[in-house]
C-alpha cells in the first residue's frame, strides 16, 4: 500500500511537470517616487512599490504562453504628490513606457509612452492587491489591470496585424466597468488623454491605420533592418504615411501626436544621413505637420 501511494504521488508530480504552465506576460519595472511627500514613514511607499511589482509580474493575465525571454518589457514610474495617512489616500502621476526588442539587435524600441496625471487611489499597507473585472472596488488595481492588458495588447499588435484585439477588448471592458468609480481618468470627455480617451481612440475604426502601423513600423520596418536596411526603412516610411492617414481620419485624436513625441529621436536617427531624398522629404513633411512643436529636431531628418 505504501508503494502504491508513492506511485500515485509520482504520477501526480509527473502530470504537474508535464502540464503546460501559463507563463506571466510582463516584465514590469516599478518605481514609487515619494520625495514630494513630507514625513519620515517611508515604509508604506516601499511596500506599495513591491506590491505593484508583484501584481503586474506574478500573474498570468491571458491564456497566452510566454517564455521567460519573451516577457514584455515595461516601466511604471509613479510619483506620489500627496498622501493622507488617515484616509490612506494617494494622489500621484504615472509615467509609463512599453518597449519591445528589435530583431537581431540589442536595441529596444518604445511602443507606447505617456503620462497618466490622475493616478489617484487608496491603499492600506500590506493589504493584498486583488482584481475582479466584474466587481471592481479598487481604483488602484483597476488602473494596474488596465495598463497590464493595454501593454500586452499593444505589444501583440506589433507582431501581427491587429494581433492584440482580443486583449484590448478586455481594456475596453475595464473602462466600461469603471464608470462607477469616483476617481478621475475613466470618463469620456474629461480629458482626451485619459484612460478612456486612449483606448477609445486606439480601438476606433477610423483610427485602424494607427493600429496597423504598429505592425508595419516594428515588424516589417525595424525588425527587417537587420536583413535589409533599405527595405526596412521603406516600410517605416509607409507606416508613417499610415500615421498621416490616421491623423486625417480623426484630426482631434491625440494618438498621432503622442506617437511622434516618443518616437521622435528614433525616427530622426533612422533617416538622418540615411535613405533617399524622397524618403526624407516624405517623413519630414508628415511628422512636422503632425507635431510642429518638434520641428527643431525634425529638421535633422533632411540632413
Amino acid at each position: 500500500m505504501k508503494h502504491f501511494f508513492s506511485y500515485l504521488l509520482s504520477l501526480a508530480l509527473l502530470f504537474v511537470l508535464a502540464s503546460p504552465a501559463r507563463a506571466q506576460e510582463l516584465n514590469c519595472k516599478v518605481k514609487v517616487i515619494h520625495t514630494q511627500v513630507q514625513g519620515t514613514n517611508t515604509s508604506v511607499f516601499e511596500t506599495l512599490e513591491n506590491a505593484i511589482m508583484e501584481f503586474m509580474n506574478n500573474r498570468a493575465w491571458t491564456e497566452l504562453q510566454f517564455k521567460e525571454n519573451e516577457r514584455i518589457d515595461c516601466t511604471m514610474n509613479i510619483t506620489i504628490k500627496a498622501w493622507d495617512q488617515a484616509t490612506e489616500s494617494f494622489k500621484g502621476e504615472l509615467l509609463f513606457q512599453l518597449s519591445r526588442p528589435v530583431y537581431n539587435s540589442t536595441y529596444n524600441s518604445t511602443v507606447f509612452s505617456m503620462n497618466d496625471k490622475n493616478f489617484n487611489f487608496t491603499y492600506k499597507e500590506f493589504d493584498p492587491l486583488e482584481f475582479n473585472i466584474n466587481t471592481m472596488d479598487s481604483n488602484l488595481t483597476a488602473m494596474l489591470a488596465y495598463y497590464a492588458y493595454l501593454f500586452i495588447g499593444m505589444d501583440l499588435d506589433t507582431f501581427s496585424p491587429l494581433g492584440g484585439t482580443e486583449v484590448l477588448h478586455t481594456v475596453e471592458t475595464i473602462v466600461n466597468n469603471a464608470q462607477t468609480m469616483s476617481e478621475q481618468g475613466w470618463k469620456a470627455f474629461d480629458d482626451s488623454r485619459n484612460r478612456h480617451g486612449i483606448i477609445n481612440d486606439y480601438m476606433e475604426s477610423s483610427l485602424e491605420e494607427f493600429r496597423q502601423l504598429q505592425y508595419k513600423y516594428h515588424r516589417l520596418g525595424l525588425d527587417e533592418m537587420s536583413n535589409n536596411v533599405d527595405r526596412g526603412r521603406s516600410a517605416i516610411v509607409e507606416s508613417l504615411e499610415m500615421l498621416k492617414q490616421a491623423r486625417s481620419n480623426k484630426p482631434l485624436s491625440d494618438l498621432p501626436v503622442i506617437f511622434t513625441d516618443y518616437k521622435r529621436d528614433e525616427i530622426v536617427n533612422i533617416f538622418k544621413g540615411h535613405g533617399t531624398q524622397k524618403e526624407k522629404e516624405t517623413v519630414y513633411n508628415i511628422v512636422s505637420d503632425i507635431n510642429a512643436s518638434q520641428n527643431t529636431q525634425w529638421k535633422n531628418i533632411t540632413k
